[in-house]
């Protein structure tokens, strides 16, 4: 086999390629989108995926999919990649997050144990156009707005600092040697310093919504007055408790919630249908308990040796305790998803590994698929994205086949925005971070230079993608209605508050 060979161009001919990049997709065509006329059933979209999902947990998805717009849009990444596909493109690629909304990004500890912030879910990870995941994750900041109820200035002011906050961030990683870039992060440090010196805007204010405005939007705890607004120093105290709160949550903290002590050992407690135990769950796979055991062995040998060897042999000293099925997240519910409770030094010493089904991104039925099997596809675009990865991260294949897994530490100081406690201030400065990070994110994979070039200095950029925003939750929130509909009519079954 011959070498790849590997092009360098130089800086002006990075600048040139992104600057003729306009002419095939100009910036302010991104925000002219509209439904195709010939746009796939959404509904029929969803149906797809629940084919290969855990029949008794599709009803579980539908429930949390159907309590708001937001909720919804959380678990349609796929309806949206078919919406994206027609989309302009400049034809700069990137390593995809591919579902890049808000709640996809948080803090988590680096291995130094440093609180970092981050992207940090990467199922539907692909190489692809950067315009996807600038499009699903400033639309999220509308439909997170509108689900807040705030007024249409304060959902467009959250959606445009998204948008803005990416293109000057790469503007500044196009300036930046490489190494400086594969070396950035957003830490605790950086929260609190940015949380302390940015004022909020003159029209931030905490509104009572009108009762036509909650209705529509199916916010929950929306204000009720107009106190005054906290201070730097009030919103910084409050970033650091939550930063302080991430910190608790551990493998020792998860033990005592997820686990009892029974004849002197440690199992993990049943609560159907949200955690089955592997003792419980002969039925569901066709396995006996000693098949069960020996397949979930073998693929604990297997994942270790896709470790670096150094923490293959950190992990080889806890030893095999228990596992359980758990339900995470909204859509990935109904893929397989298993925890794992490992033992150290002694009982007080767990560590829980969350084992996750790895399906083909929902990217790939419109651009060229991955090379690699699910799993691996997941872990590698993680760690070509993410500032710092977990140290477990690792993957194999299923015990039956077509089904591929990913291992990470299942709580490692993780932490997220509570979306529905933002005021318009907090969405803001929230939305100006995760843009940042997803510009960094893209910038270790793809060029930042042509990336720049092409968004430009001006805003035409952000107002555009800020129009596709306000577009797609229109089609979003129609979308939320055909999807209770067919609840109603009896062609879905949700199971509601699970």
């Amino acid at each position: 086999m011959e070498p790849r060979k590997i092009a360098h161009p130089s800086v002006d001919e990075r600048r040139a390629l992104g600057k003729s990049s306009r002419e095939a997709a100009p910036t302010e065509g991104h925000g002219k989108w509209q439904p195709a006329a010939d746009r796939p059933d959404p509904i029929a979209l969803l149906e797809e995926q629940n084919a290969r999902r855990e029949p008794d947990l599709v009803p579980v998805r539908h429930g949390r999919m159907m309590v708001s717009p937001f909720t919804f849009y959380r678990g349609a990444a796929k309806i949206m990649a078919a919406d994206l596909k027609d989309t302009p493109r400049a034809g700069l690629t990137v390593q995809l997050c591919g579902d890049a909304h808000l709640s996809n990004f948080g803090v988590f500890a680096s291995p130094e144990r440093t609180l970092l912030f981050d992207l940090n879910d990467f199922d539907e990870t692909l190489p692809g156009p950067f315009e996807y995941d600038v499009k699903r994750m400033a639309a999220s900041f509308t439909i997170a707005a509108r689900h807040n109820a705030f007024s249409k200035a304060e959902e467009r002011d959250a959606t445009l600092a998204a948008a803005r906050a990416y293109r000057e961030a790469m503007a500044e990683f196009a300036g930046m040697r490489i190494l400086d870039i594969w070396y950035a992060r957003l830490s605790e440090e950086d929260l609190l310093k940015t949380i302390r010196t940015l004022e909020p805007a003159p029209n931030d204010k905490t509104r009572k919504p009108a009762a036509k405005q909650v209705k529509k939007s199916g916010a929950k705890g929306a204000a009720s007055g107009s106190p005054p607004q906290p201070t730097a120093e009030e919103r910084a105290r409050i970033l650091a408790k939550g930063m302080q709160k991430a910190r608790t949550r551990d493998s020792l903290r998860a033990l005592a919630k997820l686990a009892e002590l029974v004849d002197g050992s440690y199992r993990i407690v049943s609560q159907p249908p949200v955690v089955i135990p592997a003792r419980d769950l002969e039925a569901a796979y066709g396995f006996s308990a000693d098949e069960l055991q020996h397949v979930v062995h073998q693929q604990y040998r297997d994942y270790r040796a896709t470790l670096q060897s150094d923490r293959r042999r950190l992990l080889e000293r806890f030893q095999f305790v228990d596992m359980a099925r758990k339900v995470v997240g909204v859509g990935s519910v109904g893929t397989r998803a298993f925890i794992v409770l490992l033992q150290g030094r002694d009982q007080q010493d767990p560590l829980f590994l969350q084992v996750k089904e790895a399906t083909r991104s929902v990217l790939e039925e419109h651009l060229p698929k991955s090379r690699r099997q699910p799993g691996a596809r997941v872990v590698h675009g993680q760690r070509m994205m993410q500032a710092a990865s977990d140290i477990f991260l690792g993957w194999t294949k299923g015990a039956q086949e077509g089904r591929f897994l990913y291992w990470r530490q299942l709580r490692d100081m993780k932490g997220s925005a509570n979306v529905e406690a933002l005021k318009p201030f907090g969405l803001t400065w929230y939305a100006r971070h995760c843009g940042w990070t997803l510009a960094r994110a893209h910038a270790r994979s793809g060029d930042p230079v042509a990336i720049a070039s092409y968004l430009g200095k001006r805003d035409k950029f952000d107002e555009a993608i800020a129009d596709f925003s306000r577009r797609y939750a229109d089609q979003n929130e129609r979308d939320h209605e055909a999807f209770v509909a067919a609840i109603k009519s009896g062609r879905l079954a949700a199971v509601e508050g699970v």
